[in-house]
């Protein structure tokens, strides 16, 4: 699996990681008189850095055995990320890439406000007992879910942190839209802590993630990883209130980095 499968280092993620950075060093040296240490390369390389450590470390795995885990992955990969990196793109460098490349995506590309909308209804499917029951049984299924909605948060994110200042919404209206964004996000956080008062819900990632594990039939996998109150109905709580913290904070963070 891409997010998540075995307690092991994805060595072919961290080359293609490592060959990104690479060039992105290359490609600021010939274009932009910025050095590596400034702010830029070092929120563009801390945002790969983060996206190897939840999609490509052994964390990726481990996030598995619990929500709470679980909504902090999410959280860090689609409120945290996305920002980062965007931030993280001279305006020089991106506007060279969306020359060579407005003919060939321009009709893919969708409003910021539907992307937001259409992120948070997949979001809030995506963590309903039945889809996430399903995607349990069909690894491709889950991986393609996640990267398009991996692709969608970019598109979220981009009236706040688009690499050319000029294309980011000025600071009342990026105001109004990160309220927006919170309470059009606010129903996927309010699923787990709403299940977790009718009864909770099982994970049903925790199973196949300690299958390769040597435990005793008669001792909950659940248990033996975890230790109260993990796997709970207040580790449902737990997860919708991340959620919603990590939410909080990338907007926080995002609003006053692209306003700088």
């Amino acid at each position: 699996m891409l997010f998540g499968g075995s307690f092991v280092w994805n060595i072919p993620f961290l080359v293609g990681i490592t060959c990104t950075v690479v060039l992105y060093a290359y490609l600021i040296k010939q274009l932009e008189n910025i050095k590596i240490f400034h702010k830029q390369p070092l929120l563009f390389f801390l945002s790969l850095g983060l996206l190897y450590a939840v999609i490509g470390s052994p964390l990726s795995t481990i996030s598995h055995l619990s929500f709470s885990l679980h909504m902090m992955q999410m959280s860090v990969l689609y409120f945290i990320i996305p920002p980062l990196l965007l931030l993280g793109i001279p305006c020089r460098l991106y506007q060279q890439a969306w020359g060579i490349s407005l003919k060939l995506f321009s009709k893919l590309i969708i409003p910021s406000k539907i992307s937001l909308f259409v992120f948070s209804l997949l979001f809030l499917l995506y963590h309903s007992p039945i889809v996430l029951n399903a995607f349990a049984q069909n690894t491709v299924f889950h991986n393609g879910y996640l990267v398009l909605l991996f692709i969608l948060s970019f598109s979220m994110w981009w009236p706040i942190t688009s690499p050319d200042p000029k294309q980011r919404l000025g600071r009342g209206n990026m105001k109004r839209y990160a309220f927006l964004s919170g309470v059009v996000l606010m129903p996927a956080c309010m699923l787990f802590i709403v299940n977790a008062f009718i009864g909770g819900m099982n994970n049903p990632f925790l199973n196949q993630s300690t299958a390769q594990l040597c435990v005793p039939s008669q001792i909950s996998s659940a248990n033996l990883l975890l230790p109260y109150p993990f796997n709970t109905a207040y580790d449902q709580v737990a997860a919708g209130a991340l959620m919603l913290g990590v939410h909080k904070f990338g907007i926080m963070l995002s609003v006053r980095l692209g306003t700088k």
